[in-house]
C-alpha cells in the first residue's frame, strides 16, 4: 500500500512520517491553514531521503505557476486540485516533473478517465472537510489495475477498512492525523502510516 502523509510543516512531522515508511510526504503551497512558503517546503526537504517522493500541492494555481513554485521549492512532484485538463498534465510533464492529478467522487465522467497522470487522487465530495465516505462506491469507476490514491476522512482507524472497500492501490491523509487544524500528532502520523501498510 502506497502512503502519502500531506500537510506537513515541521521537520518533526517530515521524520515521523519518513521513520513511519510513509512513500510521499506532502508540503501545501496553495493557501490553506497547512501552506508552507516555498523557502519552507526547500528547507523540510532536506529530511526527504531518496525514494520518498516530495509532492507541492496546488489548488487554483496554474500548471505554469505550479511548476514555478515547485521548482522554487526543490520538489519534483505537483499535486493539481481544481478544474483541470489534459493539457495541464501535459504541461506538468514537459517540464520534466511527475503530477498527482485530484479529483472529487462528484468529478464529471470524463475526469476519471487516465489523462497519463502518474497517479490519479480520488477525495471526497467535499474536499478538506475530514468526514468519512462512502469508499466502497469507488469501486464502480472501474479503477482496476491503475495508480490511485484514496483520500478524504481518513485516519488511523479506518484506513484499513476504507481501502480494503475501495480496492485502493494507495491512500493519501492530513486532516486525520492532526491534533488541530493544520497542526499534525506525530504518535498519530505514525500509527496511521503502520495501519494503512498492515491493509
Amino acid at each position: 500500500m502506497f502512503v502519502k502523509v500531506c500537510g506537513l510543516s515541521t521537520a518533526d512531522s517530515v521524520q515521523a512520517a519518513v521513520d513511519a515508511g510513509a512513500d510521499a510526504v506532502g508540503f501545501v503551497l496553495t493557501r490553506s491553514p497547512r501552506e508552507v512558503p516555498p523557502d519552507r517546503a526547500r528547507e523540510l526537504l532536506v529530511g526527504v531521503p531518496a525514494g520518498v517522493a516530495a509532492v507541492g500541492v496546488f489548488r487554483h494555481e496554474t500548471a505554469a505557476d505550479a511548476v514555478a513554485v515547485a521548482r522554487e521549492a526543490g520538489l519534483e512532484w505537483l499535486q493539481l486540485h481544481g478544474e483541470r485538463t489534459p493539457e495541464d498534465v501535459r504541461a506538468v510533464h514537459d517540464a520534466g516533473l511527475q503530477i498527482i492529478r485530484a479529483i472529487t467522487m462528484e468529478a464529471a465522467p470524463e475526469e476519471f478517465a487516465d489523462w497519463g497522470e502518474d497517479l490519479l487522487l480520488i477525495d471526497a465530495a467535499v474536499p478538506g472537510s475530514g468526514e468519512a465516505w462512502d469508499y466502497g462506491s469507488v469501486r464502480a469507476l472501474g479503477l482496476e489495475g491503475r495508480r490511485w490514491l484514496l483520500a478524504g476522512g481518513l485516519d488511523p482507524v479506518n484506513v484499513a477498512q476504507a481501502a480494503a472497500a475501495a480496492g485502493a492501490w494507495g491512500v493519501d491523509v492530513s486532516s486525520g492525523v492532526e491534533q488541530s487544524r493544520g497542526v499534525k500528532d506525530l504518535s498519530k502520523i505514525r500509527v496511521f502510516v503502520t495501519a494503512a501498510k498492515g491493509a
